[in-house]
């Protein structure tokens, strides 16, 4: 009998299949129900016959519509995504080219809420009903309702016109200027992070709340165990598990493009391609933008379900 950690995984990914082939259709179906002809559009005034032409059979839309779907799904499986109407250049190169960005982003926009969420949530729910407690409710809340554009704005007001310490836009890459990259990453994960934790740490305090009041937790307490123990070893640990549920969705919504930030910051990320994309009606860069936010999910979300049992040992993946 194969071990249950490969049979969870041999499921997983068998949902996550089905899952892709429907994203791959919905990506398919985009181009076929745009009003007009897609092609006609994308080459706006530059529009020949000689260029429509070229263009269209580039993009195998001169082919029957079963025909174009099986040569989309096929070439996607291999990593062929199509041309650019905008430029040309291939869309997996696009793609590529702006996921180190995103992934920057992400990451430090995930930890940023991680280390805010996490004391303030937990702390939060030990003190119920005490000022400390009002407080976080309030913070988390003014964080939830301010729009993240409009954070970007105050922080770029404050840190780099008022104070001057960082820059107001663009990036550089790590490999090439890791000075640089840090500097222009600061306010755009700053403005991701702040945002994220404030609806972490909801999530942190009600999970907390909610395991706190289980009958092994006063059992604990009863048995004379120091409060740290009791906060860390029985109540923190069994809240884990919603608390990776709402990480894995918050860094999967960053990682799939935080449109209004980028745009902001003019950050070459994976959500400015997208908005960039729209405003050309460049489809192929679309498509394949879409599909790649898709996979990104996906991942995400069995990683989530395979830390559910390392956290959790009474979780069985089989």
């Amino acid at each position: 009998m194969s071990h249950p950690v490969v049979r969870f995984l041999a499921r997983r990914l068998a949902y996550s299949l089905v899952v892709l082939i429907g994203v791959l259709i919905v990506v398919f179906a985009l181009v076929q129900l745009v009003p007009g002809d897609p092609v006609r559009i994308a080459l706006g005034t530059r529009y020949t016959p000689e260029a429509y032409d070229a263009l269209r059979a580039a993009s195998g839309l001169d082919r029957p519509l079963l025909a174009q779907f099986a040569s989309y799904v096929g070439s996607a499986f291999t990593g062929n995504l199509g041309v650019s109407f905008r430029n040309g250049d291939p869309v997996v190169q696009i793609l590529l080219d702006r996921l180190p960005a995103t992934v920057s982003l992400a990451g430090f926009g995930i930890v940023v809420a991680l280390l805010i969420a996490l004391p303030a949530g937990i702390w939060s729910a030990l003190h119920e009903g005490r000022t400390s407690d009002a407080i976080v409710r309030v913070t988390s809340q003014f964080g939830v309702s301010i729009p993240d554009f409009w954070m970007g704005i105050l922080l770029i007001a404050l840190f780099a016109s008022t104070l001057h310490w960082l820059p107001t836009s663009g990036y550089r890459p790590l490999t090439t200027d890791p000075g640089g990259w840090l500097s222009h990453l600061v306010l755009p994960g700053l403005t991701v992070g702040l945002v994220a934790a404030a609806i972490l740490t909801r999530y942190v305090r009600s999970a907390v709340l909610e395991v706190a009041a289980m009958g092994y937790v006063r059992t604990a307490r009863s048995k004379g165990l120091s409060p740290r123990v009791v906060t860390l070893r029985h109540t923190v640990r069994n809240a884990l598990v919603p608390i990776l549920t709402i990480t894995g969705i918050q860094l999967a919504t960053i990682l799939g493009g935080v449109i209004v930030v980028e745009v902001v910051f003019a950050w070459p990320g994976l959500g400015r391609l997208v908005y960039n994309s729209v405003a050309a009606r460049d489809y192929p860069v679309i498509q394949g933008a879409v599909l790649l936010m898709a996979v990104l999910f996906l991942v995400i979300n069995l990683l989530v379900d395979l830390l559910y049992a390392v956290v959790d040992p009474r979780i069985r993946l089989a």
